[in-house]
């Protein structure tokens, strides 16, 4: 039976444009924050421990661990908050329908009994509260007409909650059971003028095609308010919005008291804010690509004492969109997916950072960089991750924006091979921690498959489009031998002295390399649908392919002739995406769209096969042998996986 080992989490999913409001338990410094249908707790002490949880039939927007450490809260896209237990068995204590739509932060009472969620309400209810157990509603809550990006609870009676959103108002209810106390605006300046038409929500103010003299209302946001947190003594609050500014309020009157302020301020958009654990700081992230620190005296007005210049090109990606203060972590999260551990005793110091991917995994290699084995991983965005067993993120391969999807990643020695969505090939050295030399090759046709491996030439690679399949050699092209049928996927002999093609008519073509050429040798029939998926074993001696529907097969010529070594491997129930051998040729896994791996003892009948049952929401993408006993899996989920087989 196989045996997890570890996981590489994906980092949280972001959005230009937009903050993330990521929580923490402060009992066991870990973190909660969402990546697609997935759910991830993970400690701070220690990246690669991580809980995962999958049973939301949506996106997950948000989640917040209970007061007690036991719970967590989760909301997604489609306005349900999941309430579920921390542990393996993950038991779903409570779930509600809560808005109409998106949720985009959730808060517990610090009592844990009752949580409020805000998001979008499709035109009705933006805001909520409710009692964690049974869905009762515990207030109303009026006052905001679009909708509301974040709410906090006060967390020391007498309860309160804040409230912020895209209607660039900051408002303030009183309760339990609570009410609509009041919105903050406020009288900014004296004017006259014909105005033909003027309404201000709330204040009832009508003035039609006439000449007045009037106070105009302004808000105290001019642009979405993204952010409002509580501090931890519930004294005050404070709220940051697109409109570069943050203000503190009273947290029992919700009166105003100042403002973030002086010459260092932010530039860019505030998308999130984060209390001290005393109550007199304030960490703040900003699409100006820092990260600042902020003193709040006690009559509410917040000065910079740190500001914190992030690792990167100085790209968008860069922005800074989320944060937390935890203890004594002071985290921020990019748009890039790069989580910067920053340092208030040494701020020039370079953050720690960890990083993971953001979309699918495409693809999984290994390489041997100064001596020591690397996996390394892309994923549907382009980003491309280096990791090593029992230590996890080593690294980002940047590419910067000249390849903005990767669906496909082989290395070969040190020579690189990938593909996009256009119809090139690009080839690049990997030289320890960089791709050097990263260059386009035009095939005239859009790429489906890839392989390479090293031969005494040099680095030979075949790439498969629809009706040609293409040789190269190290970063120049060989040759293009048309085919009669359609090409879905390839792979090389150890040697590169043959070449097997799936085709979309359900046969594997086996060729011969000879020169620069292909030539036709044999042709394996038994699939009825077309082949997704083929792979030389190690020795060269067995070809393993896997099929549209389910099915894969082992051939094998150890007699001559190439013949079925291993059949009614038909235990998949969806098309099988991926497969992979073991250094020693014994076993061949398989991976599939229906969340599953199989491994299989080529010596053996199929039915002694092992399983990974669930190894990957969403499915399994890419598949590698680390060595006979580990192999790294990853999927639609974002994760990669390590198993002990």
């Amino acid at each position: 039976m196989a045996k997890l080992r570890e996981t590489y989490a994906p980092m949280p999913t972001t959005e230009r444009g937009s903050g993330i409001l990521i929580s923490g338990d402060p009992k066991s410094n870990y973190i909660a924050y969402a990546n697609g249908r997935s759910v991830l707790l993970r400690s701070l002490v220690n990246p690669l421990e991580v809980d995962v949880y999958g049973d939301h039939g949506y996106n997950v927007t948000v989640a917040r661990i209970s007061p007690s450490g036991q719970w967590v809260a989760s909301g997604d896209v489609s306005g349900t908050v999941r309430i579920w237990a921390r542990g393996n068995d993950h038991i779903l204590r409570f779930e509600i329908k809560a808005l109409s739509g998106r949720i985009d932060d959730l808060q517990w009472s610090d009592d844990g009994e009752r949580i409020a969620v805000c998001g979008d309400g499709k035109g009705k209810t933006f805001l909520r509260a409710f009692m964690w157990d049974s869905g009762s509603n515990v207030g109303e809550f009026d006052g905001h007409s679009k909708r509301v990006l974040s709410c906090s609870f006060k967390p020391t009676r007498p309860f309160r909650i804040a409230s912020g959103g895209e209607d660039f108002l900051v408002n303030y209810y009183e309760g339990p059971p609570f009410r609509f106390k009041t919105s903050h605006r406020h009288v900014a300046t004296w004017a006259s003028g014909q105005f033909n038409h003027l309404t201000l929500a709330d204040d009832m103010l009508n003035v039609c095609s006439q000449s007045v003299h009037a106070f105009l209302l302004t808000r105290e946001h001019s642009n979405f308010v993204n952010c409002v947190r509580y501090s931890p003594d519930g004294n005050k609050f404070i709220t940051v919005g697109s409109d570069k500014k943050g203000t503190i309020y009273d947290g029992k009157s919700g009166e105003k008291l100042g403002e973030l302020s002086g010459d260092d301020v932010h530039t860019g958009s505030i998308y999130a804010a984060s209390w001290s654990r005393d109550s007199k700081q304030v960490l703040t992230v900003s699409a100006d690509k820092t990260a600042k620190l902020w003193n709040i005296s006690a009559d509410g007005s917040g000065t910079v004492t740190t500001t914190f210049s992030l690792e990167g090109d100085g790209g968008v990606r860069d922005m800074q969109v989320g944060c937390l203060w935890l203890n004594d972590y002071l985290i921020s999260i990019s748009l890039g997916g790069k989580l910067s551990y920053l340092s208030q005793a040494n701020p020039t110091l370079p953050p720690k950072v960890i990083s993971g991917h953001l979309k699918s995994i495409t693809a999984i290699t290994l390489a041997t960089n100064g001596g020591k084995t690397e996996i390394i991983s892309s994923s549907y965005d382009a980003v491309i991750i280096r990791w090593t067993m029992g230590t996890g993120y080593l690294g980002r391969l940047e590419i910067g924006d000249l390849l903005p999807t990767v669906k496909n990643l082989v290395i070969a020695d040190q020579q690189v091979y990938l593909y996009g969505l256009d119809k090139q090939i690009w080839t690049a050295t990997l030289a320890e921690e960089e791709l050097k030399d990263l260059a386009p090759l035009d095939l005239g046709a859009q790429p489906k498959s890839l392989d390479a491996v090293v031969t005494p030439k040099g680095e030979l690679a075949l790439v498969i489009t629809d009706n040609e399949l293409v040789l190269l050699l190290g970063s120049k092209i060989l040759s293009k031998t048309p085919t009669k049928y359609t090409a879905k996927a390839g792979a090389l002999s150890p040697n590169g002295t043959e070449a097997a093609v799936g085709g979309e008519d359900g046969k594997v073509y086996i060729y011969s390399v000879q020169g620069d050429t292909l030539s036709e040798e044999n042709v394996l029939e038994k699939h009825r649908v077309p082949v997704t998926t083929v792979r030389f074993s190690p020795d060269g001696t067995m070809v393993a392919s896997g099929d549209q529907s389910r099915e894969a097969v082992v051939w094998s010529r150890e007699s001559g002739d190439w013949q079925v070594k291993v059949k009614n491997m038909l235990y998949h129930t969806s098309r099988i995406t991926a497969i992979a051998w073991s250094p020693d040729s014994l076993q061949v896994a398989t991976g599939s769209v229906d969340t599953s791996v199989y491994v299989y003892d080529v010596t053996q009948v199929a039915s002694t096969r092992k399983v990974i049952k669930g190894a990957h929401l969403g499915g399994v993408s890419a598949l590698a042998f680390v060595d006979a006993q580990t192999l790294v899996t990853g999927g639609d989920d974002a994760c990669l996986r390590l198993w002990d087989l």
